[in-house]
């Protein structure tokens, strides 16, 4: 775990919080975020897919079903071990079925790296809206840093083979919580539990705002795309790319690991 500052509160690991993110999928910014970040990943039969920060795996689930269940494992890596329970009803509910080294939950914060995969372990990469709260402090100038969120960019590189593809999305500076919360009131009238709904949207809203406080203090990173491009770059990755999805509230960003790469 990073070190934090005695007054910095982290509900990541919090299962409350990791459940408030559980329904998201049903919001309708969520799901268009969703499509346009499966639709720039192509899993094949046999290969090996990372899904970083996987939540209750929205994105596994979405790598699975495009791959016809024919990808070998997808792994979900999340620092709150709630998720695990996730991933258990996950692999009876997709369609085709999965067993548990076919779809699998790894507990651990990325911010520490990926030190527990080997060098060229997965043939793709999948992130949602995740990276960007890589967390870093340093007790000598007493202020947060940039130096875990660089270090997993690298860190991706490594774990992925040589011509390996990563398709992420992150939120864009400043990130209008409100605007999200707004936009999920239109799919007030499909929603299958009303209640539950309006309770995920406000949740999304209340832990929005912590983000972003935190964000003005340099403990997450909410990056332009243009920066963020430069430090894939110096991490070694080539043929990026970009795009806004997220009611204009988040980039969706790909970039391949060099095919004679070992970064």
């Amino acid at each position: 775990m990073a070190t934090m500052t005695p007054e910095a509160v982290n509900y990541w690991p919090e299962s409350k919080c990791a459940k408030a993110f559980w329904g998201q999928h049903e919001l309708p910014a969520y799901q268009r975020l969703l499509t346009d970040t499966i639709s720039w990943c192509e899993p094949q039969p046999g290969q090996r897919w990372l899904d970083l920060g996987c939540g209750c795996g929205q994105l596994t689930a979405a790598l699975w079903r495009k791959s016809l269940g024919k990808v070998k494992q997808i792994v979900g890596l999340d620092c709150a071990g709630v998720n695990a329970v996730a991933f258990d009803h996950l692999r009876i509910t997709v369609d085709p079925k999965a067993g548990p080294e076919q779809i699998m939950f790894h507990h651990a914060n990325f911010s520490d790296g990926l030190g527990s995969f080997g060098e060229n372990s997965f043939d793709g990469a999948v992130s949602g809206l995740a990276i960007q709260y890589a967390e870093s402090f340093d007790d000598k100038t007493g202020a947060w840093t940039t130096t875990a969120y660089d270090h997993l960019l690298r860190e991706v590189c490594r774990v992925l083979r040589p011509g390996g593809w990563w398709t992420f999305s992150v939120n864009v500076p400043g990130p209008g919580w409100g605007r999200v919360a707004l936009a999920s009131l239109t799919g007030l009238w499909k929603a299958p539990r009303l209640t539950r709904f309006v309770k995920n949207s406000l949740r999304m809203w209340k832990y929005g705002r912590w983000l972003t406080k935190e964000a003005r203090r340099g403990r997450f990173h909410y990056l332009p795309v243009e920066e963020i491009v430069k430090r894939l770059e110096r991490a070694g990755f080539t043929a990026i790319e970009h795009r806004l999805s997220y009611v204009k509230q988040a980039y969706i960003l790909r970039c391949q690991k060099p095919c004679s790469s070992s970064c």
